[in-house]
């Protein structure tokens, strides 16, 4: 008898739907051959075992017979153990265990213990967007993955914990009413909970400068690079920078969640990501672990830190070969990873915060301590940090050490509280901005591309009718231009971190104060790399 089930399988942060059909011969043998076809890598071909014992300690007696499975369509590699569980239905509603004939409207996923209990798989979000997009209205997976896509509207998720409990949900099907209802998440409470950080730029004595650069790198999702002395509070400042960014959007937590689904970083009882990543990885990374890879790619940190913030902390110390891997996410905001078996493209659009010393020792340019580090070792050093990368970073500032009397000073200073608040006033002004522009854009029947939520984000085209600059201020970038030998590159940086600029000030037009104040941002690497 034949039985047919669906299920689903993940290639990058996307899902398919797969056909699961079992053949059950009837034919008594003296020992049962079990066969899967239609490119199963090694979970999944080793899965007639756990489905094996599961169907048996659940209390179902299956005469030895021949079983063959296809997976369809065939030419699409299997991998993975979520196939565990549409594989034993098949077999139950081969055997005539189940009372419900027809389940094309049930997406079934989890991989099986021996004793028929269900555990989670990763990648469960990408499934059921794939099963609302294809049509399919309910969906029958573990309850360890039920919160993460329960997100998803438009479709029925029912968490399940045993075979016994499936075979169960199935058969109340026939009869037109489902025994259980569904899981129900409310999104939208989730993004609005508060969002407490331990981390305060309270706690930061001095550093106004630094404090505002963040600010203004915060505001317009910025690449910013911090130099300093050790001690000086780089990784201080940084580590207070995800407190004053902005809650996520439901398209973009949505979207993060999906990467992190993936690549099994999510939090099962959370369901959604709710704040904005923060990812450090140590300079002992490769390029594979920072840009992404494997037989099967899989995200690397850039995709995990999309939409979110990326920090490397001592900068020069990372191989130089792994740094060059961020000049294409950088600019693109995608990764493609090509393998023999397969290419796939994961989102990397991410803000970057990267700190370094200024020299080997890190006291060049102190005021305190001297410099025991010749032109040639200095040189050697911050040219492990090459131009081009350096070019895709719109701020530049100087981390001086801090004073005496500003370390003990008891005055209150700033909090992330109030930064915030101006961050999110000037991230309002660039929605409001980049919503009309795309509503215009479908009006005059436009594709409006890629969703912009951000300055930094800004195509060449956006920055030409958003960044318009007055005749003194167009004098001031030509001369800086010029003078400073700035790349085109660092001619649309600079606008974008003046309209930042320009933002915090509530101004509808660049200013020659906000044109100043963004190449300031660029000038400090003249200092080290000349």
């Amino acid at each position: 008898m034949l039985f047919k089930a669906r299920s689903a399988a993940v290639y990058g942060i996307d899902a398919h739907i797969i056909d699961v059909e079992v053949d059950f011969s009837g034919v008594k043998l003296d020992q049962e051959t079990f066969s899967t076809v239609g490119l199963p890598d090694a979970a999944v071909r080793e899965s007639r075992d756990r489905v094996r014992s599961a169907i048996k300690n659940s209390g179902f007696d299956l005469p030895p017979t021949r079983i063959t499975i296809n997976l369809a369509p065939a030419d699409i590699k299997k991998e993975g153990s979520g196939f565990d569980l549409p594989i034993a239905v098949g077999i139950l509603g081969a055997y005539g265990g189940l009372a419900v004939k027809d389940i094309s409207d049930f997406v079934l996923v989890g991989e099986l213990g021996l004793d028929g209990s269900l555990r989670a798989v990763q990648g469960m979000l990408p499934i059921a967007i794939a099963a609302r997009t294809a049509g399919i209205k309910n969906l029958v997976i573990p309850a360890a993955n039920a919160r993460e896509a329960a997100v998803v509207q438009g479709v029925n998720v029912f968490p399940v914990t045993s075979l016994l409990e499936v075979r169960e949900l199935l058969n109340s099907a026939a009869t037109g009413s489902l025994f259980a209802a569904p899981l129900v998440v409310d999104t939208q409470a989730l993004l609005s909970e508060a969002q407490e950080y331990h981390a305060d730029f309270r706690d930061v004595r001095g550093q106004h400068v630094a404090k505002r650069a963040l600010e203004v790198a915060a505001a317009g999702g910025h690449n910013i690079l911090m130099i300093g002395p050790p001690g000086s509070g780089k990784t201080m400042l940084a580590k207070r920078l995800p407190s004053i960014l902005t809650p996520l959007r439901f398209e973009e937590a949505l979207e993060t969640t999906k990467i992190h689904s993936v690549a099994g970083a999510l939090n099962k009882d959370e369901g959604l990501v709710t704040h904005r990543p923060f990812r450090s990885p140590h300079h002992t990374i490769s390029d594979a672990g920072l840009i992404g890879g494997g037989m099967i790619p899989r995200p690397g940190e850039v995709s995990l830190s999309h939409n979110g913030l990326l920090f490397l902390d001592e900068l020069p110390e990372f191989p130089r070969n792994v740094l060059e891997v961020l000049r294409q996410p950088l600019e693109d905001g995608t990764v493609t990873i090509s393998r023999a078996a397969m290419s796939l493209s994961f989102p990397a659009r991410f803000m970057l915060a990267a700190a370094m010393n200024p020299c080997p020792c890190g006291y060049f340019n102190d005021k305190s301590r001297d410099c025991m580090c010749t032109p040639p070792m200095i040189q050697r050093y911050v040219s492990k940090v090459s131009g081009p990368l350096l070019d895709r970073i719109d701020i530049h500032i100087e981390v001086p050490a801090v004073q005496y009397k500003e370390l003990r000073s008891g005055t209150a200073t700033e909090g992330s509280a109030e930064i915030r608040a101006r961050v999110l006033a000037a991230r309002e002004r660039q929605h409001a901005r980049f919503q009309q522009a795309g509503d215009r854009a479908k009006a005059g029947g436009k594709p409006n591309g890629r969703a912009v939520f951000a300055n930094a984000q800004m195509t060449t085209q956006q920055i030409r009718v958003h960044c318009e600059l007055a005749s003194e201020a167009e004098r001031l970038l030509e001369r800086a231009m010029q003078q400073q030998g700035l790349s085109a590159r660092a001619h649309d940086r600079i606008l974008k971190v003046a309209r930042t600029i320009a933002d915090l000030d509530a101004a509808h037009e660049i200013a020659v104060k906000h044109i100043a104040e963004a190449i300031q941002y660029r000038t400090l690497d003249r200092s080290y790399w000349a």
